[in-house]
């Protein structure tokens, strides 16, 4: 019942966000290009929250997590445009079989991969990264559709704020409701000593495998909603350096905290998009100075996160 308590609680408050933005929106106090911020803000609050069940919870050093946003973003992109999608309610669904193919893709790749521990687990990852790379740069062989190295265009434009809104909310009642479970209680067992967490019967490869699936499920969503938000996909946009994004906002909010990655996340896209905006078009590429001074300052007033007190 704790649980229901929570989640009403937290759709009180999200609608009461919901209509304050909606009104900001609504009178024309930002331009369009901040609303399209937000909602690009939506879509890596969900992605890293991914990375967040896979990392912060669980303890899997995963470097390739944009290549599951990526599998979920072309898959989105190709269905919409094959089908011609350009009812809402049409593609929904359409978001969370994206999701569940990234997340299928997870689990197959897991079954080898979360054999491996530490270091070792985030060079596989890297390199399972670089492969969906690849594979996307050279997808035009499989299909013209995919448009390779050039990127796929012609996505048609499907996400809207009320959508990724209530996506992301439910995601993360979900997301919730899984932590503080049974299954969410093993995979914390699990980062703080995987050994004695089986010695007590816990089956860790299984809970390991469940935690790096749903993650990936969360990433494809997240990949699904930004190929329908800007309707163009690049490879580029998939990269390592995208995984990066995802594992700073993780650590920075806090390892392990729902609440951290939210903040994180709006404060990441914010700092980055916002110097965009305040510095001149001559001096803007200077925001790749100013980010590391950031997280350098982050990381010694708060080494555990923003939302993190300490280690466990």
């Amino acid at each position: 019942m704790n649980f229901f308590w929570e989640a009403r609680k937290v759709i009180l408050l999200s609608v009461l966000i919901y209509l304050s933005v909606k009104a900001i929106f609504f009178f024309g106090y930002v331009s369009q290009y901040i609303e399209q911020i937000t909602l690009y803000a939506l879509i890596v609050i969900l992605a890293s929250l991914g990375l967040n069940v896979i990392y912060g919870y669980t303890g899997q050093f995963s470097l390739g997590h944009a290549a599951f946003y990526g599998i979920g973003a072309y898959v989105s992109a190709y269905l919409t445009k094959i089908f011609s999608i350009e009812n809402i309610f049409a593609y929904i669904p359409i978001l969370f079989i994206s999701g569940a193919a990234a997340g299928l893709i997870g689990y197959l790749i897991g079954i080898p991969i979360l054999r491996l521990r530490d270091d070792f687990l985030a060079i596989a990852t890297l390199g399972f990264g670089t492969l969906v790379r690849v594979l996307l740069d050279n997808s035009d062989k499989f299909s013209e559709v995919f448009g390779g190295s050039r990127g796929f265009v012609g996505i048609p434009r499907l996400t809207t704020f009320e959508l990724a809104f209530i996506i992301v909310i439910f995601l993360i009642l979900i997301t919730h409701n899984l932590i503080y479970s049974r299954y969410g209680l093993f995979w914390r067992c699990i980062k703080n000593d995987e050994l004695a967490s089986a010695s007590i019967g816990i089956n860790t490869f299984s809970m390991k495998l469940m935690a790096f699936t749903y993650g990936c499920f969360l990433a494809g969503i997240g990949g699904a909603l930004y190929a329908n938000l800007y309707t163009f996909l690049h490879p580029s946009n998939f990269d390592i350096l995208k995984s990066i994004d995802f594992l700073i906002i993780v650590i920075v909010g806090g390892m392990g905290s729902i609440a951290g990655t939210i903040y994180a996340g709006l404060i990441w896209v914010g700092f980055i998009e916002g110097l965009r905006i305040v510095l001149p078009a001559e001096v803007v590429d200077l925001r790749w100075v100013f980010i590391p001074l950031l997280l350098i300052a982050l990381m010694m007033w708060k080494p555990y996160g923003l939302m993190t007190k300490g280690r466990n």
